[in-house]
């Protein structure tokens, strides 16, 4: 009699969890999680473009409220663009993708965009492998272009991997990682 009792028992409780699997695989997506998925910062009408590397992905398309604000509304919309973290940098790279050495047609242009006014400060680039302390490489940009709060530079790396990067300027600080090939 047990072994034909265990048999209907299994099998409800085994409809309630297909039940519950099926309607979580089919509701509506789940914003990403800030923390752990490689995707979790990707703006609502942006893309992933290939070539992300560590925590930092490459996205085309649009771009969120304070990077529109702060690049005064003329930011480069068809490039693909990094968000720092935290998300008050933001990076256009117009020679995509990035290449190590000193390329050219094209180089290695960076639109640096930063959500807080720059107040006359330059920023401060300072890179290195990821994972690794050296080699270092330092970039200084002075808050000298507009409009907006923008510092078009060129970074150049001895050395292909993903790179991370510390940025500074005018008291703030923000990091990001790019691949270079």
């Amino acid at each position: 009699m047990r072994g034909r009792c265990t048999g209907y028992v299994k099998r409800p409780l085994f409809l309630i969890w297909l039940a519950m699997l099926l309607a979580a695989c089919s509701a509506a997506p789940a914003s990403p999680s800030p923390t752990g998925s490689p995707h979790a910062n990707v703006p609502a009408g942006a893309t992933v473009v290939a070539g992300g590397c560590g925590s930092t992905t490459i996205v085309k398309g649009k771009v969120p409220a304070w990077l529109d604000e702060a690049g005064a509304h003329n930011n480069p919309d068809s490039l693909p663009y990094v968000l720092a973290t935290p998300q008050q940098a933001a990076g256009f790279i117009f020679g995509y993708p990035l290449r190590s050495g000193h390329p050219e047609n094209p180089s290695n242009k960076i639109l640096w965009v930063v959500g807080w006014p720059r107040n006359g400060s330059s920023l401060e680039i300072t890179g290195h492998p990821l994972g690794a302390a050296a080699p270092i490489v330092t970039v200084d940009r002075a808050a000298d272009s507009s409009p907006g709060e923008i510092y078009p530079s060129i970074v150049d790396v001895p050395q292909p991997g993903c790179w991370h990067f510390d940025l500074a300027w005018a008291g703030h600080k923000a990091s990001v990682e790019l691949l270079y090939q």
